[in-house]
């Protein structure tokens, strides 16, 4: 979520995510500084798009049973979406602005109790590379919260810093300079360097800066939200205070779920913890400096925001609703399209809306399902890792004025 990042199942599968989407900007001063000894970690390479994978048109959608697949769910999301699928650039380079506008117009006025009528009016079907698609889950988490420090409640949440800022190291050639400049911040002698990373931000360095904007109860609970990337803080007097993703510090994501079975410490192997959630976190409070040790592995961070509504916030900046909301790769994937899988598990199988993106979901086919909040969606998210095919639902008329057949 805009969090987004999160996802569970990646955790699951021992790749732990940092799932983010909305990354707070900032202005470097004037001019560039001397040359930083301090390496600044960068952004991967640009993936390849949904074209360059390959795309042909799947069955006929009739040929679909959207009854089944909660298709009025299907259709308030899509609806919300509309706002950004009518001015947004899609970066899979399969739709234009201009495509959507016919369903987009339809929906808002559509019959919820003929939802599936509207998915066989407006939509095509498409299969992106060859269409096998691995799905993982995600939800909000609910967590002990307060919004002022008092006894039992000491681990701080920020917010994004204001020293948070974009720039290119002065010792970067012009001709690299491509694309966004990584995240970072400027020390005291003007140089560029890589931001505080999560040891030195919980060891105190934005302490007495006035960027708190919660305090969590335990720091296990509040590293899972992190991942998570939005979430619920709970108080002692039952008040929710809502959270949701609002920066990262520019460091790359380390899954401690994949360290954790390179050491051996989960699996399915005499004395290993399970690797589920479950498992990973009995382990990091079996052993808490280890456990410690283990998370500043992932010396990413993410900072927060208070956010209001009726759900989180995806990529879209419009709710992500359970067992509706998928998050995808927007290179694979019209933000904001239909999306319909067919998996090995029942429950993710279904009608779908791509809505949010997520730090571990990169390539063709790789979903997080969302699961919304509470103990049941948590149960469901930390387990679910499903296999199966995915499919596209487009404007009718996409497919033709791209020349596929």
């Amino acid at each position: 979520m805009q969090g987004q990042v999160r996802t569970l199942a990646a955790l699951l599968a021992l790749t732990l995510v940092s799932a983010c989407t909305l990354i707070p900007e900032g202005r470097p001063p004037q001019g560039y500084p001397a040359p930083s000894p301090t390496p600044v970690p960068t952004a991967p390479p640009p993936s390849q798009t949904a074209l360059l994978a390959g795309v042909r048109p799947g069955p006929a959608i009739e040929a679909l049973a959207l009854t089944s697949a909660r298709p009025a769910a299907a259709l308030r999301s899509f609806a919300e979406s509309c706002r950004s699928l009518l001015v947004r650039t899609d970066q899979s380079g399969l739709t234009r602005p201009a495509d959507w506008r016919a369903a987009c117009t339809a929906a808002p006025n559509w019959p919820a109790g003929n939802a599936a009528g509207f998915f066989t009016a407006h939509f095509e079907t498409a299969r992106v590379a060859d269409g096998n698609s691995y799905i993982t889950g995600y939800y909000e988490p609910e967590i002990a919260g307060v919004r002022t420090a008092q006894p039992g409640f000491a681990v701080p949440i920020y917010r994004a810093p204001p020293d948070l800022v974009r720039a290119w190291p002065f010792e970067t050639p012009f001709e690299q300079r491509v694309g966004q400049p990584p995240l970072g911040r400027f020390d005291a002698d003007g140089r560029f360097v890589a931001y505080y990373d999560r040891a030195a931000i919980e060891d105190g360095a934005l302490a007495g800066k006035g960027l708190e904007i919660a305090y969590a109860a335990d720091p296990i609970e509040f590293f899972f939200l992190q991942v998570q990337g939005s979430g619920r803080l709970i108080a002692p007097d039952g008040s929710v205070m809502r959270i949701g993703y609002g920066g990262q510090n520019g460091w790359p994501y380390t899954g401690i779920g994949g360290v954790m079975k390179d050491r051996g410490l989960v699996g399915d192997g005499p004395g290993q913890y399970p690797g589920s959630m479950q498992g990973i976190m009995r382990y990091l409070r079996e052993h808490p400096a280890e456990g410690k040790a283990l998370m500043r592995l992932d010396r990413a961070y993410v900072f927060f925001r208070e956010v209001t509504g009726d759900g989180p916030v995806g990529a879209l900046n419009v709710p992500v609703r359970g067992q509706v909301s998928l998050a995808a790769d927007p290179a694979y994937v019209p933000l904001g399209a239909p999306v319909w899988l067919s998996t090995d598990n029942a429950a993710a199988s279904g009608l779908w809306v791509a809505q949010d993106t997520g730090g571990a979901i990169k390539g063709a086919n790789r979903f997080d399902s969302f699961w919304g909040a509470g103990p049941t969606a948590r149960q469901i998210a930390g387990g679910m890792a499903a296999r199966g095919s995915a499919m596209l639902l487009l404007p009718k008329g996409t497919l033709a004025r791209l020349g596929i057949r």
